[in-house]
């Protein structure tokens, strides 16, 4: 295994200074400031449509130092009015003008407290809000994917599992880059900055609950540790890891992983298979992409085909899954069907199509 120095990992391991937040995605909104130039414009138009209301019946007003009001003086009314000071040295003394206080100005001067006051509320309740957002989602979240990592293979596996039918809302994803997580929620996933191999951190992800784990890290020592810790909070999770280097695979599946993707390795041999035959190459890259041309899929077997031969269903029969056992379509051992087995076969892509996920752990080498 191919581990930096234990100082190193015990350090990482006793970070205490790492910053974890949730976020939860959220529908696309303007920018506060813009918001904010917003409702000052709307602000701004009542008070002067205010003054020019005060200005066309300035006759029906008097000024307690000159006895007339002009176009200042019906700015400064509008203004004062509209605050609700109401110094009194500008008033309305006709019946035309005190009719146009209660019918028009009234009505403008609640506008503009709305507004105004609308914006202050909205900006000291935003908190509390989210607060209460976030405890109302921790409540509802139950057998849910936790996904460690939001890179290329985090991203491909999401794509891949909500392609089979799995919700938007039923997927965290976990990464310490805070631009990684703003990506997620901007694709509609919950996420939680913060150092994965940190239980308290994996604890925000409600990963105790959930039901299945990606871990997709950029490096082999930080997926074991994340494993670990993964593991011992959720006994009964799937746990799915991606490894670089094929030598490290044993060590993850030692520390719990259900099964391990070597990424290096896998990509490579589909390299070498599409020089020996780019058709090939393509067809495996139809199977691996979901949603589109050929799915490989799991699902159980029906009543109709208990007994039956796997060459003798409809569907084509890749693997046969019989306890924690993979036997091939042509494996002697098969013999019939049974109704406990489940068959990974290649079906045509529909808008139908999905794969009925395996509660049982991985067979283990």
């Amino acid at each position: 295994m191919k581990l930096p120095g234990q100082d190193a990992i015990a350090r990482q391991a006793d970070e205490h200074l790492v910053t974890h937040k949730v976020k939860l995605p959220r529908k696309l909104v303007e920018h506060p400031f813009r918001q904010v130039a917003k409702r000052l414009s709307v602000a701004l138009v009542v008070l002067v449509v205010t003054a020019f209301v005060v200005y066309v019946d300035r006759d029906g007003y008097t000024d307690n130092s000159d006895q007339s009001v002009d176009l200042l003086d019906s700015f400064y009314y509008a203004t004062v009015t509209l605050s609700t000071t109401g110094y009194g040295d500008i008033t309305p003394v006709s019946d035309s003008a005190r009719l146009t206080n209660i019918f028009v100005i009234t009505p403008l001067r609640v506008l503009f407290l709305i507004i105004l006051v609308g914006t202050t509320l909205e900006a000291l309740t935003e908190r509390t809000r989210e607060e209460w957002r976030l405890n109302r989602w921790r409540s509802a979240l139950r057998d849910h994917t936790v996904v460690v990592g939001f890179g290329t293979k985090g991203r491909s596996a999401i794509q891949t599992v909500c392609a089979t039918g799995l919700r938007k809302d039923q997927v965290v994803v976990v990464d310490p880059s805070g631009k990684a997580i703003e990506a997620a929620t901007a694709h509609g996933y919950a996420g939680v900055i913060g150092d994965a191999t940190r239980s308290d951190v994996l604890n925000r992800a409600e990963l105790y609950r959930a039901k299945q784990i990606i871990i997709a890290t950029q490096r082999d020592d930080t997926a074991v540790l994340v494993t670990l810790t993964a593991r011992q909070l959720n006994r009964g999770a799937k746990i799915v890891v991606a490894v670089r280097e094929e030598e490290n695979a044993p060590l993850l599946k030692q520390s719990g992983a259900d099964a391990v993707i070597t990424s290096a390795s896998a990509a490579g041999r589909l390299l070498g298979l599409s020089v020996l035959s780019p058709a090939a190459g393509m067809v495996m890259e139809d199977l691996i992409s979901q949603g589109s041309g050929l799915d490989l899929i799991e699902r159980p077997v029906i009543k109709a085909e208990v007994g039956r031969n796997p060459r003798e269903v409809d569907d084509l029969v890749v693997s046969v899954l019989r306890g924690h056992r993979v036997l091939g379509y042509d494996d002697p051992a098969v013999g019939g069907l049974e109704l406990t087995d489940r068959l990974i076969t290649i079906v045509r892509a529909t808008p139908a199509t999905h794969v009925t996920p395996d509660t049982r752990p991985l067979p283990r080498d």
